[in-house]
């Protein structure tokens, strides 16, 4: 792996607060890390400590305060909003703990809604037999189980093929079984499509699944560690 490979995402003194005067949080107090090209990445911390927060300014829903972002050699404080759009549409994937599906559309038009972002999306019925939901595509949200819809969630995040797949708490609001299915899943997309993705998660054991481990506390990474004995998403236990 290249050294920009290795540094493919680079913050530098990340900072961001909320609110003025008495009631100012600082929420981010100088963050620096780097996250390399492909690789799984964890952000773990307890909540308030920050992590929510990185998601969204790495995603650039939120701005900091001060600091910067590489992403492969771009620094996106230097990107004016209309660059800074197309960027996220084109290189940035979201998953989310509610899935934000459509209603009135089904799982493969929910789908194809992503790929109408991307100039080479992946081919979306291959992506659905992946994601288990082929014979489902035609199926409307409410038709669909919580993990279903999160699989479906997945897909229009990941059919356009992002170098970078953002996914804050995706297991958060399922039951345990139907959590390693969607680890199992967010594991072979990373192996089969090599997107780079950093996940906030609350639950430590998905920490062993991860190449690289960040820790948060009050705002500052506390540990900064790559994993060398990684256990398959299937053999988790909580």
């Amino acid at each position: 792996m290249s050294e920009q490979e290795k540094a493919f995402l680079e913050v530098r003194g990340l900072k961001k607060s909320f609110g003025t005067g008495d009631t100012r949080q600082d929420v981010l107090r100088g963050l620096d890390m780097t996250v390399a090209k492909g690789e799984f990445c964890v952000l773990l911390g307890p909540s308030g400590s920050g992590k929510s927060t990185l998601l969204n300014i790495l995603g650039g829903i939120d701005t900091a305060d001060a600091g910067d972002i590489f992403i492969d050699g771009d620094k996106l404080a230097e990107m004016d909003e209309k660059h800074l759009t197309r960027y996220r549409r084109k290189h940035l994937g979201y998953v989310f703990q509610s899935y934000n599906l459509i209603p009135d559309l089904n799982v493969k038009e929910n789908i194809e809604m992503g790929a109408y972002l991307s100039d080479s999306p992946l081919d979306i019925d291959e992506l659905l037999k992946i994601l288990g939901l082929f014979e489902h595509r035609y199926k409307l949200p409410n038709q669909l189980s919580g993990g279903q819809q999160q699989r479906v969630s997945i897909g229009r995040a990941i059919v356009k093929d992002p170098d970078i797949l953002l996914c804050d708490e995706p297991t958060g609001a399922l039951d345990y079984k139907t959590s390693k299915e969607i680890l199992q899943l967010i594991e072979e997309v990373n192996q089969k499509y090599g997107n780079t993705i950093i996940m906030v998660t609350h639950n430590e054991a998905i920490r062993q699944m991860a190449d690289h481990v960040i820790k948060l506390r009050d705002g500052v990474i506390r540990h900064d560690d790559r994993n060398t004995q990684k256990v398959a998403a299937a053999d988790l236990d909580w």
